[in-house]
């Protein structure tokens, strides 16, 4: 008994170690953990779900390896991104393997880990807003943090944790999902909100197409276009402040991804558009190699040339390795091929067998939020691909999760 409470003891540590370490926004930290993570609990057996699913990022790695063998690339842009792009099979390897069956109620280690983080993010808020000259959001968010996936799953726990299964006293709950909205509201991500609401909606049975569910989606759906058209007609000012830079950002949002043309010259269509601009030029740019490279990409150590120098964080580039669509970025490195493989593996969060347990089911359920919720992801931020999201974890850990349930409730039944 003592064994196995120190091994779940290092789990946890492990865990908490995997989702921290992305927010310091040093990478080779996060694959360095995250690879000896991955070593140190290495499990014998997998299931066909989570090898199905590790198989679709291996096959984007191996045909992005592959076709970058063949160009000329430097070997420093070939190993970095064989580093990025190895990033996904790693996270789902270290949800899986540190889920173990023996841990009593997995889902408070990610609900314990989320409160953590959401507890420094608001130190630093605070921080922030009392030692800085904080004059709008933009400058909050580049001193506190951009956003917190992993947050909104643990507040989504928190508020879910009878349907899940979790015995939680009521003070925790309240602590806990104050302290998560709280930090969640504070990182004034648009993709943050959408992405409680996808969940939400999930966990609430209302992607299980019927009556009810229509109906709510359609209210939803309605209730949304009159708010955007609302703010769309009070025309938030591109330069403001606070609240209204905030409604500025979600008028913006529809079209700032999906824009055909951006011109160069005029700042406040570039800066304002930038994601599409990327879109553009990486379309342009691969389909201009040939039929090979729309097929296969070009390949590991490939970039895309923006013709001009962008400031990224922390320097100005002109050749960017990655974009913030995730589907253009492989589409660079792996083709169509690599894409269409990409689509496949959102689609086999969906496919989830329906289950009489309500635990299981709506496990099933955060999973095709999950699948949702990624497509917009993948869309705007590089989806699981993204250096600094923990996302994978998750998703290994809800497999690993779920099938402990099921293969506990067929001994059971047995």
């Amino acid at each position: 008994m003592a064994t196995v409470l120190k091994k779940e003891s290092l789990y946890q540590l492990l865990f908490i170690a995997c989702v921290a370490v992305p927010y310091f926004n040093i990478y080779e930290a996060t694959f360095g953990i995250w690879t000896l993570t991955a070593l140190i609990t290495i499990s014998n057996k997998y299931s066909l779900t989570i090898a199905k699913y590790i198989a679709c990022f291996a096959a984007i790695f191996v045909i992005a390896l592959v076709v970058g063998a063949f160009e000329d690339v430097k070997p420093y842009d070939f190993m970095r991104d064989v580093a990025y792009l190895v990033k996904p099979i790693l996270g789902l390897l270290i949800g899986y393997q540190l889920c173990k069956d023996y841990i009593k109620n997995p889902l408070i280690i990610l609900a314990n880990a989320g409160i953590i983080l959401g507890l420094v993010h608001l130190l630093l808020v605070g921080y922030s807003l009392g030692t800085k000259s904080i004059q709008n959001m933009h400058q909050l968010r580049e001193n506190s943090g951009y956003f917190s996936d992993f947050e909104v799953y643990s507040v989504i726990i928190l508020f879910f944790h009878r349907q899940l299964g979790l015995n939680i006293s009521r003070k925790k709950i309240i602590i806990g999902s104050t302290i998560l909205a709280l930090s969640t509201i504070f990182y004034l991500s648009r993709t943050n909100f959408i992405q409680f609401g996808i969940l939400f909606m999930a966990l609430k049975g209302y992607f299980v197409i019927n009556r009810r569910s229509v109906i709510v989606l359609s209210s939803t759906f309605l209730f949304m276009i009159v708010g955007y058209s609302i703010i769309y007609s009070y025309n938030p000012n591109i330069h403001a402040s606070g609240i209204e830079a905030f409604l500025f950002k979600i008028k913006n949002a529809p079209i700032e991804p999906f824009k055909t043309h951006v011109s160069r010259e005029n700042s406040n269509d570039f800066n304002d558009n930038y994601r599409s601009y990327e879109n553009i030029y990486t379309v342009r740019q691969v389909t201009g190699k040939g039929p090979k490279a729309v097929l296969v990409g070009e390949g590991m150590g490939s970039s895309i040339d923006l013709k001009k120098k962008v400031w990224l964080q922390t320097s100005f580039m002109r050749y960017i390795p990655f974009l913030h669509n995730g589907f253009m970025t492989i589409f660079l490195k792996s083709g169509l091929l690599g894409v269409i493989i990409l689509i496949y593996s959102i689609s086999l969060l969906f496919k989830n067998k329906r289950s009489d347990n309500p635990t299981i089911q709506n496990i099933n359920y955060m999973l095709v939020g999950t699948g949702i919720f990624l497509i917009i992801s993948y869309w705007v931020f590089m989806g699981l691909y993204f250096t600094v999201d923990s996302k994978s974890i998750i998703i290994g850990f809800l497999i690993r999760y779920r099938e402990n349930l099921v293969r506990a409730e067929n001994k059971i039944t047995s």
